[in-house]
């Protein structure tokens, strides 16, 4: 890895929304403000937590915790069903606002925002006023109710960590002079990178601390994590500015986990094929096609089943739905009249729409034309569903059957456009 220079000055500001999504609720109804707050994905018992209000965390509801169990540590538990439109709208919002004070370097996740430090701006009295001036514009623009913590430090990995040292509307600065001895006060899942699994293999190298973690040299933690990522935390933890690798998105898929009367076979189909054709219109908006389609399923209390194909490059919903509707057919021997506990479609190798190389010795066939119609009719769904809402132009399925499909989902990973909540 290369030699970099060592830390002198803060370089990143990284602000990080408490308990976002129970903060969005709270902030769109004032009947949930000082209230304890689950938000949950579907509205049944047997679902778990996907955030809590800080209400709720003094009671020990955290992001996890079954609905049932959540009830009994918290009697007066309000569940609230997840808005995931509503929380990219504000998202977006948060985002403009923040640009107003300082440009936003990169988006980390739906409630998470780091910004690099200009010169001018690195001084402790600078990074407070933009702090604080952050702080103000969120509570003026977006709600009150809607509160950050924000972190500064000389790279971006810790100025996340600060984030986390004060909570909740916090602010904290980790300067260079104080690493990595200020660390020394954390536990090893403080660090963005340590999960339980990770926690394991770094107790069997004899590491159960950050104070014996800092002992080690970049070779021997890149060992321990048999990847380079292990080597950047040497330097991570110090204070040195790593550069990122780019990376370029190759696939397009979503996946969904069915309620209990979608798990049969002939309703669980229902749901992959809006899920093909969601992924369909995706890939049409941001202008790709795709060379390789793959369906797989985990059937409850069993295996994942699933099957992959290559094909000649395309956009439209029907080559996919085609596509997919035969790989169903082909598994379902391996299915076995067993229940299905989860779908997931994926479009891969995609390429530029205008990248895309014709094939010279198919160009007025049949198939070519069928598919050239079926790209128009398709691109024409899109603007209907667009303008008149989701599901109101489907292909195979009636609106009623799409109902149970509960729409886009943030992922850990990805936040959807606002338009992909019309798809």
């Amino acid at each position: 890895m290369a030699e970099f220079a060592p830390p002198t000055q803060l370089r990143w500001l990284y602000v990080d929304f408490n308990s976002y999504f129970a903060s969005v609720e709270q902030q769109m109804d004032p009947r949930l403000r000082g209230k304890p707050v689950a938000v949950i994905p579907v509205e049944t018992e047997y679902t778990s937590a996907i955030a809590a209000s800080y209400e709720a965390k003094a009671f020990g509801v955290k992001t996890g915790t079954p609905v049932h169990e959540a009830r009994k540590m918290c009697p007066g538990l309000i569940c609230v069903l997840g808005n995931h439109q509503k929380y990219v709208e504000f998202h977006e919002n948060i985002i403009d606002e923040i640009d107003r004070h300082i440009p936003v370097a990169k988006v980390c996740s739906i409630d998470e925002m780091a910004c690099e430090l200009m010169k001018n701006e690195r001084s402790i009295a600078r990074v407070g006023e933009i702090a604080a001036a952050i702080k103000a514009g969120i509570a003026k623009n977006i709600g009150e109710y809607v509160r950050c913590s924000i972190g500064v430090a000389p790279n971006r990995y810790l100025a996340k960590i600060a984030t986390d040292m004060k909570k909740p509307d916090g602010f904290t600065i980790l300067h260079a002079h104080e690493l990595p001895g200020r660390l020394e006060e954390l536990k090893l899942r403080d660090l963005p990178g340590i999960g339980p699994n990770m926690e394991v293999r770094l107790n069997k190298a004899g590491v159960y601390d950050i104070r014996k973690l800092l002992t080690y040299q970049p070779k021997h933690l890149r060992a321990i994590w048999g990847s380079l990522w292990g080597e950047k935390m040497w330097y991570y933890l110090r204070g040195y500015d790593v550069p990122d690798t780019a990376t370029q998105s190759s696939s397009i898929g979503h996946s969904h986990v069915l309620s209990p009367e979608m798990r049969p076979p002939a309703e669980a189909i229902k749901i992959a094929r809006r899920l093909t054709i969601k992924a369909a219109a995706r890939l049409r908006r941001k202008e790709y096609c795709a060379g390789a389609f793959s369906l797989s399923m985990r059937i409850e209390n069993g295996p994942r089943v699933g099957l992959e194909a290559r094909m000649p490059h395309a956009e439209d919903s029907f080559t996919f739905l085609e596509m997919m509707e035969e790989m169903w057919r082909e598994l379902m021997p391996e299915v076995k009249g067993r229940k299905i506990k989860k779908v997931s479609v994926t479009l891969s190798s995609i390429t530029p729409k205008g990248q895309v190389q014709p094939d010279l010795f198919d160009s007025v066939s049949t198939a070519t034309k069928q598919q050239k119609k079926n790209e128009k009719l398709s691109v024409a769904m899109d603007k209907i569903n667009q303008k008149f809402g989701r599901d109101t132009v489907l292909v195979g399925m009636t609106a009623t059957q799409s109902r149970s499909f509960t729409g886009t989902k943030i992922a850990f990973t990805r936040i959807p456009d606002v338009a992909e909540f019309a798809e």
